[in-house]
Protein backbone atom coordinates (compact mmCIF):
# COMPACT_ATOMS: atom_id res chain seq x y z
CA UNK A 1 0.00 0.00 0.00
CA UNK A 2 1.02 3.28 -1.10
CA UNK A 3 2.23 5.18 2.36
CA UNK A 4 1.42 8.74 1.15
CA UNK A 5 -0.41 10.73 -1.91
CA UNK A 6 3.02 11.15 -3.74
CA UNK A 7 3.65 7.17 -4.14
CA UNK A 8 0.05 6.86 -5.66
CA UNK A 9 0.89 6.04 -9.08
CA UNK A 10 -0.44 8.24 -11.92
CA UNK A 11 -3.71 7.20 -13.73
CA UNK A 12 -2.61 6.84 -17.28
CA UNK A 13 -4.58 7.13 -20.41
CA UNK A 14 -7.26 3.98 -19.83
CA UNK A 15 -6.69 0.37 -22.05
CA UNK A 16 -9.88 -0.05 -23.44
CA UNK A 17 -9.91 -3.96 -24.78
CA UNK A 18 -12.94 -2.98 -27.58
CA UNK A 19 -14.56 0.21 -29.10
CA UNK A 20 -17.83 -1.84 -27.74
CA UNK A 21 -16.57 -1.30 -24.43
CA UNK A 22 -15.61 2.37 -24.92
CA UNK A 23 -19.25 2.79 -26.71
CA UNK A 24 -20.89 1.46 -23.86
CA UNK A 25 -19.02 3.61 -21.20
CA UNK A 26 -19.71 6.40 -22.81
CA UNK A 27 -23.62 5.66 -23.45
CA UNK A 28 -23.15 5.52 -19.58
CA UNK A 29 -25.60 8.39 -18.05
CA UNK A 30 -23.80 8.25 -15.34
CA UNK A 31 -20.19 9.40 -17.16
CA UNK A 32 -19.05 12.66 -14.83
CA UNK A 33 -20.11 15.30 -17.78
CA UNK A 34 -23.63 16.76 -16.15
CA UNK A 35 -25.64 14.89 -18.66
CA UNK A 36 -28.22 14.49 -14.96
CA UNK A 37 -29.15 18.39 -15.97
CA UNK A 38 -29.95 17.69 -19.59
CA UNK A 39 -33.64 16.00 -20.33
CA UNK A 40 -33.38 16.08 -23.73
CA UNK A 41 -36.06 18.76 -24.70
CA UNK A 42 -38.21 16.73 -22.73
CA UNK A 43 -39.22 19.35 -20.20
CA UNK A 44 -39.43 22.05 -22.30
CA UNK A 45 -41.44 20.38 -24.36
CA UNK A 46 -43.90 19.13 -21.30
CA UNK A 47 -43.98 22.90 -20.05
CA UNK A 48 -45.07 24.28 -23.32
CA UNK A 49 -48.14 22.19 -23.72
CA UNK A 50 -46.95 18.66 -25.51
CA UNK A 51 -49.22 15.69 -23.82
CA UNK A 52 -47.18 12.76 -22.07
CA UNK A 53 -49.10 10.57 -24.54
CA UNK A 54 -46.97 11.92 -27.15
CA UNK A 55 -43.49 11.54 -26.00
CA UNK A 56 -42.60 9.00 -28.22
CA UNK A 57 -43.33 10.82 -31.15
CA UNK A 58 -40.67 13.61 -29.36
CA UNK A 59 -38.31 10.96 -29.45
CA UNK A 60 -39.37 10.07 -33.24
CA UNK A 61 -39.24 14.44 -34.52
CA UNK A 62 -35.83 14.61 -32.36
CA UNK A 63 -34.19 11.78 -34.15
CA UNK A 64 -35.18 12.73 -37.32
CA UNK A 65 -33.87 16.48 -36.94
CA UNK A 66 -32.01 17.85 -33.56
CA UNK A 67 -30.62 14.23 -33.06
CA UNK A 68 -29.44 14.32 -36.73
CA UNK A 69 -27.69 17.27 -37.08
CA UNK A 70 -25.57 16.24 -33.45
CA UNK A 71 -24.96 12.90 -35.00
CA UNK A 72 -23.42 13.87 -38.03
CA UNK A 73 -21.42 17.07 -35.95
CA UNK A 74 -19.93 14.05 -33.58
CA UNK A 75 -19.18 11.97 -36.45
CA UNK A 76 -17.54 14.62 -38.73
CA UNK A 77 -15.62 15.95 -35.79
CA UNK A 78 -14.27 12.63 -35.22
CA UNK A 79 -12.69 12.50 -39.20
CA UNK A 80 -11.47 15.57 -38.09
CA UNK A 81 -9.38 14.73 -34.81
CA UNK A 82 -8.53 11.21 -36.99
CA UNK A 83 -7.57 13.41 -40.21
CA UNK A 84 -5.58 16.19 -38.09
CA UNK A 85 -7.72 18.71 -38.90
CA UNK A 86 -9.20 21.63 -36.73
CA UNK A 87 -12.34 21.69 -34.77
CA UNK A 88 -13.28 25.10 -35.01
CA UNK A 89 -14.96 24.32 -38.69
CA UNK A 90 -17.07 21.76 -37.37
CA UNK A 91 -18.42 23.50 -34.34
CA UNK A 92 -19.33 26.83 -36.57
CA UNK A 93 -21.11 24.55 -38.88
CA UNK A 94 -23.44 22.70 -35.25
CA UNK A 95 -23.96 26.21 -34.13
CA UNK A 96 -25.41 27.60 -37.66
CA UNK A 97 -27.40 24.53 -37.46
CA UNK A 98 -28.82 25.23 -33.71
CA UNK A 99 -30.63 28.70 -34.07
CA UNK A 100 -31.23 29.14 -30.54
CA UNK A 101 -28.66 30.58 -28.34
CA UNK A 102 -30.41 28.31 -25.15
CA UNK A 103 -29.89 25.24 -27.15
CA UNK A 104 -26.05 26.21 -27.76
CA UNK A 105 -25.34 27.28 -24.13
CA UNK A 106 -27.00 23.88 -22.87
CA UNK A 107 -25.05 22.09 -25.51
CA UNK A 108 -21.51 23.46 -24.33
CA UNK A 109 -22.48 23.16 -20.66
CA UNK A 110 -22.19 19.17 -21.40
CA UNK A 111 -19.19 19.59 -24.07
CA UNK A 112 -17.15 21.03 -21.55
CA UNK A 113 -17.65 18.48 -19.13
CA UNK A 114 -16.58 15.95 -21.65
CA UNK A 115 -13.75 18.21 -23.35
CA UNK A 116 -12.37 17.96 -19.26
CA UNK A 117 -12.96 14.22 -19.11
CA UNK A 118 -11.19 13.57 -22.61
CA UNK A 119 -8.30 15.83 -21.75
CA UNK A 120 -8.06 13.73 -18.59
CA UNK A 121 -8.78 10.49 -20.00
CA UNK A 122 -6.67 10.85 -22.81
CA UNK A 123 -4.00 12.91 -21.80
CA UNK A 124 -1.62 13.53 -25.25
CA UNK A 125 -3.86 11.93 -27.65
CA UNK A 126 -4.85 13.59 -30.89
CA UNK A 127 -8.56 14.30 -29.54
CA UNK A 128 -7.26 15.77 -26.48
CA UNK A 129 -4.95 18.28 -28.91
CA UNK A 130 -8.07 19.25 -30.96
CA UNK A 131 -9.72 19.97 -28.05
CA UNK A 132 -6.94 22.09 -26.11
CA UNK A 133 -7.39 24.55 -29.01
CA UNK A 134 -11.40 24.61 -28.86
CA UNK A 135 -12.12 25.47 -24.92
CA UNK A 136 -16.02 25.49 -25.22
CA UNK A 137 -16.86 22.87 -27.63
CA UNK A 138 -20.21 21.54 -28.39
CA UNK A 139 -21.99 18.38 -26.80
CA UNK A 140 -21.44 16.92 -30.44
CA UNK A 141 -18.46 17.98 -30.93
CA UNK A 142 -16.57 17.01 -28.08
CA UNK A 143 -18.35 13.33 -28.53
CA UNK A 144 -16.67 13.31 -32.06
CA UNK A 145 -13.08 13.88 -30.10
CA UNK A 146 -14.18 11.63 -27.48
CA UNK A 147 -15.24 8.96 -29.81
CA UNK A 148 -11.86 9.27 -31.60
CA UNK A 149 -10.07 8.59 -28.48
CA UNK A 150 -11.81 5.90 -28.18
CA UNK A 151 -11.36 3.86 -31.23
CA UNK A 152 -14.90 3.99 -32.06
CA UNK A 153 -15.85 4.15 -35.85
CA UNK A 154 -17.96 6.51 -37.31
CA UNK A 155 -21.47 4.11 -37.22
CA UNK A 156 -20.79 4.08 -33.43
CA UNK A 157 -20.07 7.16 -32.91
CA UNK A 158 -23.67 8.49 -34.72
CA UNK A 159 -25.47 5.45 -32.45
CA UNK A 160 -23.66 6.66 -29.59
CA UNK A 161 -24.82 10.27 -30.08
CA UNK A 162 -28.93 9.27 -30.99
CA UNK A 163 -28.64 6.63 -28.26
CA UNK A 164 -27.60 8.84 -25.41
CA UNK A 165 -30.23 11.57 -26.13
CA UNK A 166 -33.41 8.90 -26.65
CA UNK A 167 -31.85 7.57 -22.75
CA UNK A 168 -31.96 11.00 -21.48
CA UNK A 169 -35.19 11.40 -22.40
CA UNK A 170 -36.61 8.79 -21.34
CA UNK A 171 -34.63 9.00 -17.89
CA UNK A 172 -36.14 12.56 -17.47
CA UNK A 173 -39.32 11.49 -18.21
CA UNK A 174 -39.21 9.22 -15.01
CA UNK A 175 -39.02 12.24 -12.95
CA UNK A 176 -41.18 14.36 -15.06
CA UNK A 177 -44.40 12.25 -16.12
CA UNK A 178 -46.80 9.44 -13.69
CA UNK A 179 -45.89 6.58 -15.67
CA UNK A 180 -44.70 3.21 -15.42
CA UNK A 181 -40.89 2.60 -15.64
CA UNK A 182 -41.29 -0.12 -18.14
CA UNK A 183 -43.18 2.60 -20.55
CA UNK A 184 -39.68 4.55 -20.80
CA UNK A 185 -37.84 1.75 -21.18
CA UNK A 186 -40.44 0.30 -24.06
CA UNK A 187 -39.64 3.96 -25.58
CA UNK A 188 -36.47 3.17 -25.82
CA UNK A 189 -36.79 -0.21 -27.40
CA UNK A 190 -39.24 1.10 -30.02
CA UNK A 191 -36.95 3.61 -30.57
CA UNK A 192 -33.90 1.12 -32.15
CA UNK A 193 -35.40 1.61 -35.62
CA UNK A 194 -35.09 5.66 -35.76
CA UNK A 195 -31.94 5.08 -34.33
CA UNK A 196 -30.32 3.18 -36.63
CA UNK A 197 -31.71 5.48 -39.43
CA UNK A 198 -29.79 8.21 -37.99
CA UNK A 199 -26.93 6.28 -38.45
CA UNK A 200 -27.24 5.19 -41.81
CA UNK A 201 -27.93 8.49 -42.87
CA UNK A 202 -24.68 10.21 -41.39
CA UNK A 203 -22.10 7.66 -40.61
CA UNK A 204 -20.13 8.52 -43.94
CA UNK A 205 -20.01 12.25 -43.37
CA UNK A 206 -16.36 13.40 -43.02
CA UNK A 207 -17.09 17.47 -44.40
CA UNK A 208 -18.71 20.08 -42.38
CA UNK A 209 -20.21 21.79 -45.40
CA UNK A 210 -22.46 18.42 -45.52
CA UNK A 211 -23.76 18.04 -42.51
CA UNK A 212 -27.84 18.18 -42.58
CA UNK A 213 -30.03 20.67 -41.46
CA UNK A 214 -33.56 19.73 -40.57
CA UNK A 215 -35.46 22.01 -38.85
CA UNK A 216 -37.09 21.45 -35.77
CA UNK A 217 -38.98 25.01 -34.87
CA UNK A 218 -41.02 24.21 -32.30
CA UNK A 219 -38.94 22.44 -30.06
CA UNK A 220 -36.57 25.72 -30.65
CA UNK A 221 -39.31 27.51 -29.65
CA UNK A 222 -39.93 25.24 -26.57
CA UNK A 223 -36.20 25.26 -25.52
CA UNK A 224 -36.07 29.03 -26.00
CA UNK A 225 -39.10 29.52 -23.10
CA UNK A 226 -37.67 27.41 -20.89
CA UNK A 227 -34.48 28.80 -18.64
CA UNK A 228 -37.22 31.57 -17.81
CA UNK A 229 -39.96 29.13 -16.78
CA UNK A 230 -40.59 29.28 -12.72
CA UNK A 231 -40.64 25.07 -12.46
CA UNK A 232 -38.25 23.14 -13.51
CA UNK A 233 -36.33 20.29 -12.69
CA UNK A 234 -33.49 20.36 -15.79
CA UNK A 235 -31.56 22.84 -17.72
CA UNK A 236 -32.77 21.76 -20.89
Amino acid sequence: MPSSPSQVPAVGPPVLPHPEFAAMMLADGRLPVGGHTQSSGLEPALLGGLAEGDVPALVRTRLRTVVRVEAAVAVVARHHVLAGLPLQQVQDAWAARTPSEVSRAASVAVGRGQRRLTLRLWPGSAAAAALEDLRLPSRPVAVGAMAAAAGLDAARTARLVAYDDVQTLCAAALKLCPLDPSDATAWLLAAGGDVEAVVAAVAHLTEPGAIPAPAAPLLEQWAHHHPTHPRRLFSA
